[in-house]
């Protein structure tokens, strides 16, 4: 995660951090913007944001009260309301074109922010096309079965120090990914900086509890039907996910029936198999997400959904 970011300052007193990838690519390719998941901050997509970002601009923020953004102390922490935040990041961009890539929660606040303009109370139109949606192990309604779902440790009473914080990082990793991928020998390595990663930026138990909180009240019943066939979906969901089960992908496929699911093979854009974790950027090399984002970003309205 960068030192060097730019700071958005809400109307409501927000502080939302970000940066902008690839700014020497700005107007070149359609830019990308990356919404997180819960207690996710903007630097842990680097491994695709930063070869992404070698083609286009590429959009990676922290949520309101993580890593180096600030929130209200009596913030009302919903769903919406962090789809609103991306609303301004991108209107303070100015940019009339975006795809969107969210996992996880962020999958969610993507939705939610593509169902603004259909809102019961308070339509808000976007002023920007979005040409294309990637939703990345996620889901379109609160998962309700008790064998998914994130692991938190318990909070701690007292100071919190460094130590508990290592401890509750780790606690929580394992339905990240799958119980092989986690035990490999090959992967110790990679694990031990994750929970380093862990260890910096990221904010008190209460935000994270109020992300899950956010991400198990949400209704969006009766909007996919409004969303436009022009704009392009692709499925990214592994088979070994913990955290939200692999038959959502047939869900979405319901709900957005033109929408693709990234293909599988050795083909260029495809990924080797559909055998990955919850955290699926650290599955298979980076090159291959970024061959899977690039096809995808090619694809234009009509074209046949590989499924």
């Amino acid at each position: 995660m960068s030192d060097h970011y730019s700071v958005l300052q809400l109307a409501d007193g927000t502080e939302l951090a970000y940066e902008v990838l690839g700014s020497d690519h700005k107007g070149a390719s359609v830019p990308l913007v990356f919404v997180s998941g819960i207690t996710s901050c903007r630097g842990d997509t680097e491994k695709v944001s930063s070869l992404l970002a070698k083609h286009r601009q590429v959009l990676v923020y922290d949520h309101r009260g993580m890593g180096d953004s600030r929130a209200r102390k009596d913030d009302p922490f919903t769903i919406e309301t962090l789809a609103r935040d991306v609303l301004s990041l991108i209107q303070h961009l100015q940019w009339t074109e975006v795809a969107l890539c969210g996992h996880s929660m962020g999958g969610v606040v993507v939705q939610s922010l593509l169902f603004l303009p259909f809102h019961h109370t308070n339509p808000t139109p976007l002023q920007f096309r979005v040409t294309h949606v990637v939703l990345a192990c996620t889901a379109f309604t609160p998962n309700l079965d008790p064998k998914y779902g994130l692991k938190f440790a318990s909070r701690p009473k007292g100071p919190v120090t460094l130590e508990i914080i290592r401890d509750a990082v780790r606690f929580s990793m394992p339905t990240n990914y799958d119980p092989e991928w986690f035990a490999s020998e090959a992967n110790q390595k990679r694990i031990e900086e994750i929970v380093d990663r862990g260890l910096i930026g990221r904010s008190p138990f209460k935000t994270i509890m109020q992300q899950r909180r956010a991400a198990s009240r949400y209704d969006f019943t009766g909007f996919h039907s409004r969303l436009s066939p022009d704009t392009q979906f692709m499925i990214i969901h592994g088979e070994l996910d913990q955290i939200l089960p692999f038959s959502n992908v047939q869900g979405f496929l319901r709900l957005i029936p033109w929408a693709r699911v990234v293909p599988v093979g050795d083909a260029p854009g495809s990924v080797p198999t559909l055998r990955f974790g919850h955290d699926w950027i650290e599955y298979f090399d980076p090159q291959v997400w970024c061959g899977v984002f690039e096809a995808f970003l090619q694809t234009r309205c009509g074209e046949k959904a590989r499924l």
